[in-house]
């Protein structure tokens, strides 16, 4: 399955240029490492757009922290907000051997949630600024593909 994950990753490194650049939706990272995507679905249909892209690719899916429910449980209205949590052990393990506190970003995080104006949009956080917070500097080709793949991901929901 490594195998197989690594060829789709390699693959995918090469073609997100294009697609990144043609697509238009995503913004380049803030100072806070955010990078937003625009989804052309609902809520629901993104996150379910978004597991199976995930699935479909080998990596491992750990959980959906529905974050507008757990406000309504504590008496608190939240726009829809999910929190899609996943990742590649074998991948992700290699940032926690550079630096153990880097297991605060890993695994993957995606946050699905609908704006005040009804746009859904995704985010996450840029693996660049993530390289820099820890400090990582031995891992570039690895913070590539984990890249590679998260924008692979949410070009599956993108709008126009």
């Amino acid at each position: 399955m490594f195998t197989r994950i690594h060829k789709f990753l390699s693959a995918a490194c090469l073609g997100l240029a294009f697609i990144a650049s043609s697509a238009g939706a995503q913004t380049a990272p803030g100072p806070d490492g955010l990078i937003k995507v625009r989804s052309a679905y609902s809520v629901d249909e993104t996150i379910e757009r978004i597991k199976k892209d995930i699935a479909s690719k080998g990596i491992m899916f750990f959980m959906a922290v529905d974050q507008s429910k757990l406000a309504a449980d504590a008496g608190i209205k939240l726009r829809p907000s999910t929190l899609l949590v996943f990742g590649n052990p074998p991948l992700g393990a290699q940032f926690l051997t550079s630096n153990p506190y880097s297991g605060l970003d890993w695994p993957v995080r995606l946050l699905v949630l609908q704006d005040e104006s009804g746009a859904v949009w995704t985010a996450y956080t840029d693996f660049a600024w993530i390289a820099r917070r820890h400090g990582i500097t031995d891992r570039q080709q690895q913070f590539a593909m984990a890249s590679g793949v998260v924008e692979s991901i949410t070009s599956s929901v993108r709008g126009k």
